[in-house]
């Protein structure tokens, strides 16, 4: 008889008593995009080794129909590959695609979140009464929600939507090499729960893939949210041809806005989070490589001529931009705040965004000098 999932983490003539079923973990990915995949890799290949959790990881999938005919989450299951998003890398043969969300999470206790920022408060109020008293949640999202009381962290939501803890993972993290299994880092931010953020980092870490976690929730979250806007300038600079001197001089001064902004709107945040991977590192890769990059480099080449939107859809295949929209949330909240002066690069990487500005205006912003930035 073929040894069953269970004998990967049970050993062979041990008894699985009740309490030892109950009290394993089962996790569900909320998302399926690329970054989604990977993350359901790196999972599945831990939940198989790690007697604390059930070998099964779901993947909610949003249901698209393939050029082929076939459902994308049928072809999932299928080839254990996803072929849209992630092609040509299995993703283990416990994970299962699932395009029923309420089903997707009905049995979890450690939910992953990781889908575009613009669609998290449709899932969440999807997820209301739905998910286990004793879940857990973990945010990989980038982004966040400016509400008229001000900015609103995607982690918030989540907890405040749900009335689950909620940690973040942030990291100097190309999908792609990820999937390849090229040596990376993360940071899982924590509130006040250590056993929880060690859990996470349990089921996240891999020889290849190295998690550690520091208790800074809105650090480690806006690193990975506000890095974006500035690889959206990195990639005017690329698209310009202005070199590589410039690109560094953007990414000081963006390194810098980015923590004066996240100490103005959480005195909480701590510098030492800006020298982890969520910080520095992240901003450096994703200014290098990535999408946001990518395409803002394919919108100065042409002059700002084509919409970051005309863009998006030619070269990202249905992946979605996170740089541009979170560009435009930044300057919302530098407009009601009147922050304009204290940010000049934030600010004119959404001016260019929108056509107000040529590209070529990455360099004739004027750096606010101040001691406390």
């Amino acid at each position: 008889m073929a040894p069953s999932l269970e004998s990967h983490i049970i050993p062979q003539g041990a008894e699985i008593g009740a309490d030892t079923l109950i009290s394993r973990s089962k996790v569900t990915v909320i998302g399926s995009g690329n970054w989604g995949s990977v993350a359901a890799k790196l999972i599945a290949s831990n939940t198989l080794r790690l007697g604390s959790f059930h070998d099964e990881v779901r993947m909610w999938v949003f249901e698209e129909t393939l050029p082929s005919g076939d459902k994308l989450s049928d072809v999932i299951n299928a080839t254990n590959e996803n072929v849209k998003y992630l092609p040509g890398i299995k993703l283990g043969k416990n994970v299962v695609a699932d395009p029923d969300l309420e089903n997707a999470v009905k049995d979890a206790n450690m939910l992953v979140f990781v889908t575009p920022h613009q669609f998290m408060e449709a899932i969440c109020k999807g997820l209301v009464g739905k998910i286990k008293t004793d879940a857990e949640a973990i945010s990989l999202v980038k982004g966040m929600e400016v509400k008229m009381e001000g900015p609103h962290m995607i982690s918030t939501l989540i907890s405040e939507q749900l009335g689950v803890n909620c940690s973040v993972l942030m990291g100097a993290n190309i999908a792609n090499e990820i999937a390849q299994e090229k040596f990376s880092e993360a940071t899982v931010g924590y509130r006040q729960n250590r056993e929880a953020a060690e859990k996470w980092v349990q089921l996240f870490n891999t020889p290849y893939f190295n998690v550690t976690a520091v208790q800074d929730v809105e650090g480690v979250e806006l690193c990975g949210t506000l890095k974006n806007v500035v690889a959206i300038a990195a990639g005017f600079v690329d698209g310009l041809e202005m070199g590589n001197n410039t690109k560094a001089a953007i990414m000081r001064l963006g390194l810098r806005e980015m923590k004066a902004f996240s100490k103005l709107l959480f005195p909480s945040v701590k510098d030492s989070t800006f020298f982890e991977s969520c910080g520095v590192a992240d901003l450096i890769t994703t200014c290098l490589g990535g999408r946001n990059r990518k395409v803002a480099e394919a919108f100065a080449k042409n002059g700002g001529k084509r919409s970051f939107d005309e863009l998006e859809k030619e070269m990202l295949q249905g992946q979605k931009l996170q740089g541009v929209s979170t560009a435009s949330e930044v300057y919302e909240v530098l407009s009601h705040r009147g922050w304009f002066e204290l940010f000049p690069l934030f600010s004119v990487v959404h001016e260019i965004c929108i056509g107000r500005l040529p590209p070529s205006a990455i360099v004739q912003y004027r750096e606010h000098k101040s001691r406390s930035s």
